[in-house]
């Protein structure tokens, strides 16, 4: 298995690419493997999918369980896995770089920083952590990045968090740009008008997640954009829970099994998992 700096090298190096690359979000080892085995170049992790796997909501995920997730992922294939790590379990600026130290001693080659204060009910009123505070946590995290070769990815929820201002995530991502990191991001983001718009503000790459009816696009049109990195998000995840959903209602409600005449069969899926 190649080391976690030889995996970020990689992972570095496919953002400085010809071309726009997608990283697929697994949500444990074996879709991990089926995933390398259909030739994506970079792995992703998801809060949520994580989150539905412990039978839980997203953002109910402890740092410790966040960790033991990713090694599991990491330890599945040879792919750099990049992890979302939400808020870095941590408010302050000294709490999220801890995260990220201890994130790339799990052999991650990158992870997120997102400037969401949280899921919580007393949020509502305040879903951002004040700009300021946002770029030092930023700041904090990308000075124990660049020392550990872990590529870190900023993201601005605005549009997630009911605050859907384009000058506002523009300005947040350009200083978090200007505050060490690697990578851009901003879910939700409206119509291509605004892809374009935010690619156009950044000298970094920019990562788009797909995975939002209505506001995902073809990978054709989000590189035109110029975006750098496609992710996927819960959408997976959420694509194979539908299919359980429908199969075990198919099951229950009518009494038939033609949900088995579309499976893989089992030496099939074998094929994948090695």
């Amino acid at each position: 298995m190649s080391s976690q700096r030889e995996k970020a090298a990689r992972f570095r190096a496919l953002h400085e690419g010809p071309r726009a690359f997608l990283i697929a979000n697994a949500w444990d080892a074996g879709s991990a493997r089926i995933l390398a085995g259909l030739g994506f170049p970079a792995l992703a992790t998801s809060s949520g999918a994580s989150a539905g796997v412990l039978g839980r909501r997203d953002g109910k995920v402890t740092r410790d369980e966040c960790f033991a997730h990713v090694r599991l992922i990491c330890a599945a294939t040879d792919l750099p896995v990049s992890a979302d790590l939400e808020k870095c379990f941590a408010d302050s600026p000294q709490g999220a770089a801890e995260t990220i130290r201890l994130a790339a001693e799990t052999g991650l080659a990158g992870g997120s920083i997102e400037d969401a204060v949280g899921t919580n009910a007393g949020n509502r009123d305040k879903p951002l952590f004040d700009f300021n505070l946002a770029v030092e946590r930023v700041a904090a995290a990308a000075e124990v990045a660049k020392k550990a070769d872990f590529v870190l990815t900023a993201r601005a929820e605005t549009f997630l968090r009911g605050k859907p201002d384009l000058d506002d995530t523009i300005r947040r991502l350009q200083a978090f740009e200007k505050a060490g990191a690697d990578v851009l991001m901003a879910p939700g983001l409206p119509d291509l008008a605004a892809v374009r718009a935010v690619c156009a503000a950044l000298s970094r790459p920019f990562n788009f997640m797909a995975g939002i009816k209505g506001k995902s696009f073809s990978v054709a049109e989000l590189e035109a954009a110029g975006v750098r990195r496609i992710s996927l998000a819960t959408s997976l995840y959420r694509a194979a829970m539908t299919g359980l959903i429908d199969a075990a209602r198919e099951v229950k409600d009518k009494g038939t099994f033609g949900y088995l005449e579309r499976t893989l069969a089992t030496p099939d899926l074998n094929n994948y998992l090695g």
